[in-house]
């Protein structure tokens, strides 16, 4: 897209591309996201960013009515295999808030330089700036959403001092947190969530969303002790435990379809929608990590826009697309659970979890334990290609992780005794999130790139409806 491209989509509130760029206006030091329902700002004063924290490195600040901080992410990071795509996959999983820039540019194989000027380059602001932009955005969902106090909310978000915290939240929104978490809904009334409770969010996402079958394939594929999914169609929610890097989670997240339905599509529209979540954790500090692992277990940053059109120009897919639009691929909460769950099935994963699961210190309905880790699997079954895969997990040589590169994974994966393509394929689908993995078996046509994930969903979901 150009500037004017771009000045249309704002002028035209086109809430397509939340989330892909980002406009500030020189006259008031505030950006925003395109569908801002304020009065469009001259054209000679808007300057546009590819990224929130390259908008606040140039000194502008978060608009309070559009809470540009608050959209998905770009679908662009999704479909890209190069460094930044990667990096930017990574820097969303909270990477350099635990290891640093340093940390970054070893999982990616290049200098910390070559990340950070790359990364500059392409997106306006580098690895810090990115990572703080969304403490920033955790720091704020935290003052809204619960009663923690604030010196706890400081470090919860990842930031190294108080001060720090501080003046990021004035800079980014020309306010203290005191005043931030007054602005909440509701103001100093609001009703939040405590730790025990948990802390309710809610997880946004362009477009059409077909929950359906999204849900239909979590309660199919659930695994006892570990997940769960109660209620009825349309009104279901999906529960399960959640292993991560300081702790532990019990995450919910509600199908309510009718707050999900998008509230229409083109210029002057306003589509997209979201799913209620509440995430109870057992170190705060895990909940950017937390939320980013349910964007990509649920496909919330895709642009089903962007997959529409195009799986919509054959054929074959096209009543497929106009009866399911915005169909998701769901990926993974934990890849190295997927891709074990993957070669074993649900029931052989019940079985793993009955016996080598870590228990809940207190059960939750019924989810009892968090999956085996790679480590604990690798020790107790060693043998076969389920021994095979546990090892090269827990040592590294199959890497899952957001920033993986997925052909170097792909080919590790092959190289196990073993391994079954179709296994692998699915674990490209689920666990690396790949939107463009076309079936073991038959051949599909490549007019379906670089949607092809989504081809295939289509097709089976159709399949599924028939039967």
């Amino acid at each position: 897209m150009d500037e004017e491209t771009r000045y249309e989509a704002v002028r035209s509130r086109d809430g397509r591309f939340d989330g892909a760029f980002f406009f500030a206006v020189r006259t008031t030091g505030i950006y925003c996201r395109p569908s801002c329902p304020a009065v469009t700002p001259k054209r000679r004063n808007v300057r546009f960013f590819p990224t929130a924290a390259a908008a606040q490195g140039s000194g502008f600040r978060a608009c309070r009515r559009c809470r540009p901080d608050a959209v998905p992410g770009s679908a662009e990071w999704n479909v890209r295999a190069d460094v930044v795509g990667r990096a930017m996959r990574l820097i969303g999983d909270g990477v350099v808030d635990r290891e640093g820039v340093g940390g970054l540019a070893d999982r990616l194989g290049y200098s910390a330089r070559q990340v950070q000027r790359q990364l500059t380059a392409e997106l306006g602001a580098g690895p810090v700036a990115l990572a703080r932009a969304q403490r920033a955005h955790t720091a704020r969902t935290l003052l809204q959403t619960t009663e923690l106090p604030i010196t706890e909310i400081a470090f919860a978000s990842g930031f190294a001092s108080v001060r720090q915290f501080n003046d990021t939240v004035r800079a980014v929104y020309a306010t203290t947190p005191s005043g931030l978490r007054e602005a909440a809904p509701g103001g100093r009334g609001a009703r939040r969530g405590s730790p025990a409770a948990g802390i309710p969010l809610r997880l946004a996402h362009r477009g059409p969303y077909q929950a359906g079958p999204v849900f239909d394939l979590l309660e199919r594929e659930s695994v006892p002790g570990v997940e769960e999914v109660t209620g009825v169609a349309g009104a279901r929610t999906y529960r399960r435990t959640l292993r991560l890097p300081y702790g532990h989670a019990v995450v919910a997240v509600e199908e309510r379809t009718g707050a999900t339905r998008a509230t229409g599509a083109g210029p002057g529209a306003r589509p997209g929608g979201w799913l209620d979540a509440r995430l109870r954790l057992t170190d705060p500090r895990d909940l950017t990590t937390a939320v980013q692992r349910l964007r990509r277990l649920f496909d919330l940053d895709a642009d089903p826009y962007a997959v529409d059109e195009r799986l919509a120009e054959d054929t074959r897919l096209a009543p497929l697309v106009a009866a399911r639009p915005g169909l998701r691929s769901p990926g993974a909460a934990d890849p190295a659970e997927a891709a074990v769950r993957a070669l074993v099935g649900t029931a052989g994963a019940e079985r793993l979890v009955r016996r080598y699961g870590t228990a809940l210190d207190t059960p939750s309905g019924g989810l009892t334990h968090l999956f085996p880790e790679p480590a604990v699997l690798a020790g107790a079954e060693p043998d076969g290609t389920l021994g095979a895969l546990a090892a090269a997990l827990a040592d590294g040589t199959v890497r899952l992780d957001p920033g993986a590169d997925r052909d170097e994974a792909e080919a590790a994966l092959r190289a196990l005794p073993g391994m079954d393509p179709a296994v692998v394929a699915t674990v490209r689908v689920r666990a690396l999130a790949d939107p463009d993995v076309p079936p073991a078996g038959p051949t599909v046509p490549d007019e379906w790139r670089p949607w092809r994930s989504y081809a295939v969903r289509h097709l089976l979901v159709e399949a599924e409806a028939r039967h």
